[in-house]
């Protein structure tokens, strides 16, 4: 039986990524830390509530370049003004992702493709608000992806649905450290335990600055940091990558696999690994 996985770059079976919201002071300790042990985090923006002066709640424009763009992780949106789309009018709801997403844009540059839901989110729904009617808008609105809250999936799985992106674990549940040693521990070579790993937190960084244990966050990155098989990545890089990989055009028998998108992209099958970089062709042995 012929069976075929994705492997992250470089070969590695697991990714590692974080997923933080609101855009507030804690924000920059967080960043340090998950940066000082090569972790990437996205953090979710509220355009609208970004600060004027650096002694506020949320921080400033100036901060968010310095401490987190620059750092090499992820902003993402967050809605203009913190509203649950769920709860919305659809014009409602566009009007605050897209305000959000321009607002980001012109104040950081770049192109912002991602988001989490704030708020409820999509966990309940009032005027006329459905999940595929947002999810519709969010894809006419060039959002890729958008991180789901108030659950967790508790598996390493990947998404089956980018529109509702459940993590594994908020960084309080009662399991977390079970799970990473999970995650970190070795992967059978059965067909199961073959298929890629994600290990994926979220939260908000003032529940460590008010509960006022920030070493929590310290064990969690340096059990998760520093292994040759996982790749540290944002929420975007997860995105683009699995994308990637679902771009790539077999021939009939899979004998030829062709790579159309602009990166190199990996993948195991039997337990062989192989690399197509952008644009190649190549063949593959069939057993």
């Amino acid at each position: 039986m012929r069976y075929e996985f994705l492997r992250f770059p470089g070969g590695k079976p697991k990714a590692v990524t974080f997923s933080y919201d609101d855009g507030c002071r804690d924000d920059i300790r967080l960043a340090q830390i998950a940066n000082s042990y090569g972790i990437k985090c996205t953090f979710n923006i509220n355009s609208g509530f970004i600060a004027k002066n650096p002694n506020e709640w949320h921080l400033t424009a100036d901060e968010i370049k310095k401490y987190i763009i620059d750092a090499g992780n992820e902003i993402a949106v967050h809605g203009e003004y913190h509203r649950a789309p769920g709860k919305q009018r659809a014009i409602e709801g566009i009007k605050d992702v897209l305000n959000c997403r321009i607002g980001l844009e012109g104040l950081f540059g770049g192109i912002i493709r991602g988001m989490a839901y704030p708020d409820t989110g999509i966990r309940d729904f009032h005027n006329n608000a459905s999940y595929e009617n947002i999810r519709g808008y969010l894809k006419d609105l060039g959002i890729v992806y958008s991180r789901s809250l108030g659950a967790d999936n508790n598996s390493f799985a990947l998404p089956t649905d980018w529109y509702n992106w459940i993590p594994t674990a908020h960084h309080n549940n009662e399991n977390i450290m079970a799970y990473i040693d999970k995650f970190i521990g070795k992967q059978g070579s059965y067909c199961a335990a073959r298929t890629p790993w994600l290990f994926y937190l979220w939260g908000h960084s003032y529940e460590f600055g008010n509960a006022g244990n920030w070493e929590h966050l310290e064990n969690i990155c340096k059990k998760l940091s520093n292994r040759d098989d996982v790749w540290y990545a944002a929420n975007i890089e997860i995105y683009d990558y699995v994308n990637a990989y679902n771009s790539l055009i077999h021939s009939a028998d899979g004998s030829v696999v062709y790579n159309p998108t602009l990166c190199d992209v990996w993948f195991d099958i039997d337990e062989t690994e192989y690399c197509v970089k952008s644009g190649e062709t190549i063949k593959i042995a069939i057993k």
